[in-house]
C-alpha cells in the first residue's frame, strides 16, 4: 500500500467516525436521514450523472437492482444506527455495530460459503467477541443500567453492515459495479422511501432542519464521501490491507464519545475498541 492510499484509508475512517458522531448529537431527530439523504442526492448526483452518462461507464439492469438492494439495506442500516444513537452512547453503539458487522461477516462466509478460517482468524474472532463482552459489561446488569435496548439497535446495525458489506461486495467486484452508482442510488433511494413519513410530520422535520442542520449538511457529505474512498481504494489494494486501517475507525469514535461527549466508562471501551479492532485486523488479515 502506498503512503498516499494509507492516507486516503485514515481519513476515510476519520471522515467515518465523523459523520457517526454528528449522527449520534442528533439522536433520533425525527426527519434526519431523510434531510441527509436528499442532501447528499443534491450534492453528489451531478457527479454520478457526468460519470454515467458522459459515456465513462455503463451499467445493466441487474447492477441497478444491486443498488437497488443496497438502498434497502442501508436504509434499514441507518434507521437502526439512528435509534441506536437516541438510546445509547456513541462509545457503547459504535464500536458495538462496527464490531458484530465483521464477526457476522466472517461467520456468514463460513456457514453459506463453506470458508474455513485460518487460525489467525479463529484468534481474531475470539479478540472480537472478548471486546465486545467487555464493552457491554456484565449480562446481569444491562437491563438494570438501561442499556438492553441500545445494545440491541447497535446489534442489529451490526447485522446490517453484514449483509450490505457482502451484498456490495458482490456487486463492485463480480458484477463490476460504478463505486459511484453505489455509493450514491441509496441515498436517492431513500430519500424517496422516507418522504412520506417525513411528510406526515413536516413540522417536526422542520424543526429537525432548524435545529440539526450543520450535522445534517455534515452527514450528507461526509457519509457518502467516506465509503466512496474506500470503494475506490478497493479497486486496485486487497481487502486484507485496506480493511483493518478502516476500521481503526472503531477507535476514534469511541474516543470521540468519551472526551468530546463526556461519556462514562471512557477507560473500559476505548479497551474494549481497541480490542475489537484488533480482532477485525486479524480476519482481515488472515
Amino acid at each position: 500500500m502506498s503512503p498516499f492510499v494509507f492516507l486516503l484509508v485514515l481519513v476515510a475512517a476519520f471522515l467515518h467516525a465523523s459523520w457517526n458522531f454528528l449522527a449520534k448529537r442528533a439522536g433520533n431527530s425525527k426527519g434526519f436521514v431523510w434531510l441527509f439523504n436528499v442532501l447528499s442526492s443534491i450534492i453528489y448526483v451531478p457527479v454520478l450523472s457526468y460519470v454515467l452518462f458522459a459515456g465513462h461507464t455503463s451499467f445493466s439492469w441487474v447492477q441497478v437492482g444491486f443498488a437497488l438492494g443496497s438502498s434497502c439495506l442501508h436504509l434499514a442500516y441507518f434507521l437502526f444506527l439512528q435509534r441506536g444513537y437516541e438510546t445509547g452512547d456513541l462509545s457503547l453503539s459504535y464500536p458495538l455495530a462496527r464490531g458484530t458487522g465483521p464477526l457476522l461477516s466472517t461467520l456468514f462466509a463460513i456457514a453459506i460459503f463453506n470458508e474455513r478460517p485460518a487460525v489467525g482468524a479463529l484468534v481474531g474472532i475470539a479478540l472480537l467477541i472478548v471486546g465486545i463482552v467487555f464493552l457491554v459489561g456484565n449480562p446481569l446488569r444491562i437491563f438494570a443500567e438501561g442499556k438492553r435496548r441500545a445494545i440491541l439497535y447497535a446489534l442489529l446495525t451490526g447485522v446490517f453492515i453484514a449483509i450490505y458489506t457482502l451484498w456490495d461486495k458482490e456487486a463492485v467486484s463480480t458484477l463490476h459495479t460504478s463505486p459511484l452508482l453505489m455509493m450514491e442510488f441509496p441515498s436517492i433511494v431513500m430519500a424517496v422511501l422516507l418522504l412520506p413519513a417525513s411528510l406526515k410530520h413536516w413540522g417536526q422535520v422542520k424543526e429537525t432542519w432548524r435545529s440539526q442542520r450543520l450535522g445534517v449538511l455534515g452527514v450528507a457529505i461526509l457519509s457518502p464521501l467516506a465509503y466512496l474512498i474506500i470503494l475506490f481504494v478497493l479497486i486496485s489494494n486487497p481487502v486484507s490491507q485496506v480493511a483493518p486501517l478502516r476500521e481503526s475507525s472503531v477507535l476514534i469514535g469511541t474516543l470521540m464519545g468519551t472526551r468530546l461527549l463526556a461519556e462514562k466508562q471512557g477507560a473500559r471501551r476505548i479497551v474494549s475498541a481497541a480490542l475489537i479492532l484488533a480482532g477485525i485486523t486479524l480476519l482481515a488479515i488472515s
